[in-house]
């Protein structure tokens, strides 16, 4: 069965600019507001708050910049104020009021951007464009986060023990392999140990920096921005070349704002100020403090800050971190997938619940495993946290610019700001990423080029598969009848009338199915209840039970049915059905078949996409998982019927 198409319903927008679900987190109080901002810290913080495992350790990597006092001091400012401008004050401050519903990340982000500009279809036509683009890079950000925190927490091994280095590697892909194959039985049981363990984590981050700090305590001038602009000034070239590793100090900045639809904001404002920048300030400060008095120490300064007898389980526990880390970016890529998958931009893959509590809990097997596969191959190829930090930053600085511009849409268009504040607010952040992303952009031939290429490959898939969607519509518009007159026709001679309720999936409003077009040829009846039922996905996040149902009745007890989901509800057909009972439309379950129309798609030389891409459309579309599993439809009740349609 094609897509049902994306059009805009301006009611339905109107509508869902109000929540329509309650949530909790908005109204988190005493024991509740503890639990979620734990759960925050776990789940929220993990990838940022791993990033001192190679964040300073990178900034002098390369040997460009000797390990001097200026120089330690002037990158500890640099880091300070990053973090500060860029977590603190564009994604807490700024970036979290943006929210779709109470629902953050990029791709609602997107759909808050494309609703604020749906008048201006030029401009909302880029802005998707640009938003898909970033959504497609964030899958090469997947790759890249659990193979660069796993195989640095597991370089420790070659700090503990020289001798070990060579099973780096080797055991990075153990654990990988571990991680991935547990994800088909979620992660309810052990996420419960997420938040205690990160806690954990940042309170020894928090101590280890303690330590050294305490021992020099002149480090703590690098807190005053002089010594960033000093620094800058005195060595532009060597300064704009640092930002590409300083960048790794917010790795993970847009889970803040991603999982903002599961915590809240002020759990996640509260972690942050409360117990996570701190961690990481002091920790970045103790390692420069620690590089003061020993600048042999720089080839990797975290583990070196620890004693000798805590080594080994500083790396247990660096490397639990890390898992967690991956596991937040590996339950994103699920979610965000499953959502584009409903605004149309992928087709349907299988998607398996983890849990009966948590509807967000899912596994895509396909996404799992081949994820997996590109992280397998990142971590052989690249071999080091060093060689993969230079494909890191690139893929970051590109979601950083795209958010920042998506913003500025929001704040213009949709909460109807002035212009010259909207540039103001955006502007600054826009410069900043900006900076970012060209210093990143210099690393592209040492290995920025690999998310580039994740991200490239992703957005031709995913542009291919809307546009080849759009194609098969208009075919299949070209050679539709009209439900109303045909049924009118059908009437003056009705067919046999059998027992039961046949529910007729269909991409478009008010258009004869195939598959009622196949049953009447080859079957000749006609049951005594005919539901034609066409399924929306809108932009917004969710839409209540009270807008899910649209009912129009079209004589002979036969119904036009429109149902609603947002992005992220789960598309249950039949369970939306069950609301029918309140226009006096009874469903016996035992009594219902539900037909769909299947098309074989058939590339041709004919005006469309190029030829390569019809065939990559063609493939997608025939792998692409059933529609009775993707809309929840009872599989002993579904019936299938195909036609061949050339785009």
């Amino acid at each position: 069965m094609p897509a049902p198409p994306r059009e805009h319903n301006d009611s339905i927008y109107r509508m869902t600019q109000l929540p329509v679900q309650s949530s909790p987190v908005a109204r988190a109080q005493g024991s509740q507001l503890a639990t979620l901002t734990l759960g925050a810290v776990g789940v929220v913080y993990g990838d940022i708050g791993t990033s001192p495992l190679y964040a300073l350790k990178e900034v002098f990597a390369h040997g460009h910049m000797p390990v001097s006092a200026e120089n330690i001091l002037g990158i500890l400012s640099l880091m300070f104020w990053t973090l500060t401008i860029i977590v603190s004050l564009k994604y807490v401050s700024l970036i979290l009021r943006a929210h779709n519903n109470g629902e953050g990340g990029l791709v609602a982000m997107l759909a808050l951007a494309s609703v604020a500009v749906k008048d201006r279809p030029v401009l909302r036509r880029y802005l998707l464009i640009l938003g898909i683009f970033g959504t497609a890079v964030f899958f090469g950000d997947g790759v890249i986060t659990p193979a660069i925190t796993v195989l640095s927490a597991v370089e420790g091994l070659g700090v503990a023990a020289p001798g070990l280095t060579r099973y780096v590697v080797p055991v990075t892909l153990l654990v990988l392999t571990a991680l991935f194959a547990m994800q088909k039985h979620g992660t309810a049981s052990v996420g419960k140990l997420f938040g205690p363990i990160t806690v954990v984590w940042f309170l020894v981050l928090a101590l280890l920096g303690l330590v050294h700090v305490a021992g020099n305590p002149s480090v703590l001038a690098a807190l005053n921005p002089f010594y960033a602009l000093r620094f800058i000034v005195g060595q532009p070239h060597v300064a704009f070349v640092s930002l590409g590793a300083i960048v790794l100090c917010v790795t993970g900045a847009e889970a803040l704002y991603a999982d903002m639809g599961h915590f809240g904001k002020r759990p996640i404002r509260l972690a942050w100020f409360g117990l996570v920048m701190p961690s990481l300030v002091i920790n970045y400060f103790g390692q420069g403090a620690m590089l003061l008095a020993h600048p042999e120490n720089v080839n990797n300064p975290f583990y070196e800050m620890a004693p000798e007898w805590g080594l080994y389980p500083l790396i247990v526990l660096a490397t639990c971190a890390s898992v967690i880390a991956s596991q937040a970016l590996i339950s994103a890529a699920f979610s965000v997938t499953k959502q584009v998958i409903q605004l149309g931009y992928l087709p349907r893959l299988r998607v398996c619940h983890t849990s009966v509590r948590e509807a967000g809990q899912i596994y895509l097997p396909f996404i799992n495993w081949t994820l997996y596969g590109c992280i397998v191959i990142a971590v052989t190829v690249f071999g080091s946290s060093s060689a993969l930090a230079s494909a890191y930053g690139i893929a970051v600085t590109v979601d950083m610019l795209i958010t920042t511009v998506m913003t500025f849409f929001v704040i213009r268009y949709a909460w109807h700001y002035p212009w010259a504040l909207c540039v103001a607010a955006t502007g600054f952040f826009f410069i900043v990423d900006a900076l970012f992303f060209a210093a990143n952009a210099m690393k592209l031939f040492d290995g920025g080029w690999f998310p580039l290429l994740i991200g490239a490959v992703m957005f031709t898939l995913m542009m291919t598969w809307k546009q080849g969607r759009h194609l098969l519509g208009e075919r299949l518009r070209e050679e539709s009848i009209e439900l109303k007159a045909f049924l009118d026709s059908v009437f003056l001679s009705p067919p046999t009338r059998v027992p039961g309720t046949a529910v007729f999936l269909n991409a478009e409003k008010g258009v004869t199915p195939n598959a009622l077009l196949h049953n009447l040829k080859h079957n000749k009846v006609l049951h005594d209840t005919n539901l034609f039922v066409t399924v929306r996905h809108h932009e917004v996040p969710w839409i209540g039970f009270d807008r899910r149902v649209e009912v129009e009745p079209l004589g002979h007890d036969c119904w036009q049915v429109v149902l609603h989901f947002g992005f992220k509800n789960d598309p249950d057909v039949p369970d939306a059905l069950e609301l029918l009972r309140i226009h006096r439309v009874q469903l016996n379950d035992m009594e219902t078949s539900y037909f769909l129309s299947r098309e074989i798609v058939s590339p041709s030389i004919a005006k469309g996409m190029a030829t390569w891409r019809e065939k990559l459309f063609a493939s997608m579309h025939r792998n692409a998982s059933a529609a009775a599993d993707f809309l929840n439809l009872p599989a002993n009740r579904v019936v299938e019927l195909g036609s061949k349609i050339e785009i």
